[in-house]
Parts: structure tokens; C-alpha cells; sequence
């Protein structure tokens, strides 16, 4: 009887642990493009193209394939991606088998460091959604050319702080369905072990 308890006690934890703790590894580009310089010009958006067919999350990361010293990833503001270049860039790896982890929810704007290789089309926009929940609902990334300079007093922006809202509910949502689901365990176990 005490190996089931044991037994039931380790499956638990096993299914809060896939719950509350599950990202996933992206490889950029997928296996057989990586982070390379488009090959023609009609494959200059492709980077976007790749990022608006997945759906990104807090925790998940990306691993960008590239020959060491040979090319480099950046991750920079939103102006340094639209000019390809950047003196201070948030993050910056050489080593080829670089891995970001998206650690916060909206944009990441990612180049190539490599002189050139960016204007080429070696660049990549990745939007990061706030919650499982807002997976299912949020729109894919934008593209290079979108504009996403609207002003307070636009109705862009009213729609802006309609979906900020909803996203925020959806956060809530998810969190309030968090702790329902450790306390209904967490109240099975102290009566399985008490």
C-alpha cells in the first residue's frame, strides 16, 4: 500500500511539473535553413515567414545554427532593426549554437551582426504571447514593413489597450485555473498521505 502512495505521490508532481513548467526549444530557420543568409531575393522574408507559422511563449527558446565566428545573432530595439545595425545591441552571440530564451511577453527583434548579412534579409521579429491562453486568440508577428508607431490618440491604440486588457484577463484566467488545480492536488495528497 505505502509503494502506491509513493507511486501516486511522484505521478502527481510529474503531471504540476508538465502543468506549470513546459517551454519549448525552436530551432530558428528550422534543420534545414538555420540562421544563414537568405539564398535569393525571394526568400528575404523568410525569417518572419518561420517566426508567424509558430506560436512563441514565455520560457520557450530559440536556438539559432550558424558556424562559429562565421555569423552572429543580435537581439535589438525595434529602430536597430529597421536600419540592420547596432552599436549597443541587448545580446549578442558568436558562438554558433546560440540559444535566446524569450523571457518576457511582446517582441524580440533579432539580425544578424554579420556586416551586410541583415540587409540581405538575415533579420527576424518574434512575438512572444503572455499566457497558453493567449496562443489560441493573438494574431502572428508583424511583418518588416508594419507599422507599429501609433499614437494615443488613434484608434489603433484604443484597440491597443482593449487587447492589453484581454490579455490581462487571459493572464488572470490561466493563474486563477493554476491555483485551482494545485490546490485540488495538494488537497488529494494530504488526503491520500494524512
Amino acid at each position: 500500500m505505502e509503494s502506491s502512495k509513493v507511486f501516486l505521490l511522484f505521478f502527481f508532481l510529474s503531471v504540476i511539473q508538465v502543468v506549470f513548467v513546459t517551454s519549448t526549444e525552436f530551432q530558428v530557420g528550422d534543420k534545414s535553413n538555420g540562421w544563414e543568409v537568405p539564398k535569393s531575393k525571394s526568400d528575404q522574408d523568410m525569417y518572419n515567414e518561420w517566426a508567424s507559422k509558430n506560436r512563441f511563449k514565455v520560457n520557450d527558446t530559440l536556438n539559432f545554427n550558424f558556424k562559429k565566428d562565421a555569423d552572429s545573432v543580435m537581439v535589438v530595439t525595434e529602430a536597430e532593426y529597421e536600419k540592420c545595425h547596432s552599436d549597443k545591441p541587448i545580446f549578442t552571440a558568436k558562438d554558433g549554437g546560440s540559444v535566446f530564451k524569450l523571457d518576457r511577453p511582446g517582441l524580440f527583434y533579432f539580425i544578424s551582426g554579420t556586416d551586410g548579412h541583415c540587409e540581405k534579409g538575415q533579420k527576424m521579429i518574434v512575438k512572444v504571447l503572455a499566457s497558453p491562453a493567449a496562443a489560441e486568440t493573438e494574431s502572428p508577428p508583424p511583418s518588416q514593413s508594419a507599422n507599429q508607431n501609433a499614437t494615443a490618440e488613434t484608434p489603433a491604440s484604443h484597440d491597443h489597450a482593449n487587447h492589453v486588457d484581454k490579455k490581462n484577463n487571459a493572464v488572470a484566467m490561466h493563474a486563477a485555473a493554476a491555483i485551482t488545480l494545485t490546490t485540488a492536488v495538494m488537497s488529494f495528497l494530504g488526503a491520500l498521505f494524512f
